[in-house]
């Protein structure tokens, strides 16, 4: 991509990030709810992909912000 978003595109990117957000929160406090040790772990898996997930994305916008 060459860092210059559309106002539309940019308002899509921030919603599935504030998505995203709410799932790994979920996750997150799902974790203290399990028992299930291999359920624990898909979820430490999940929170762990959409950390990374949300510095892309972040990433992403911020690109998009400065023009490049």
């Amino acid at each position: 991509m060459n860092g210059s978003f559309a106002l539309h595109e940019t308002l899509e990117v921030h919603e599935i990030a504030a998505f995203k957000t709410v799932c790994m929160t979920k996750s997150k406090l799902m974790q203290a709810l399990v028992s299930d040790p291999g359920l624990k772990q898909i979820l430490e898996h999940d929170v762990q992909l959409s950390t990374r997930q949300l510095e892309e994305l972040n990433g992403l916008l911020s690109k998009s912000q400065q023009g490049g």
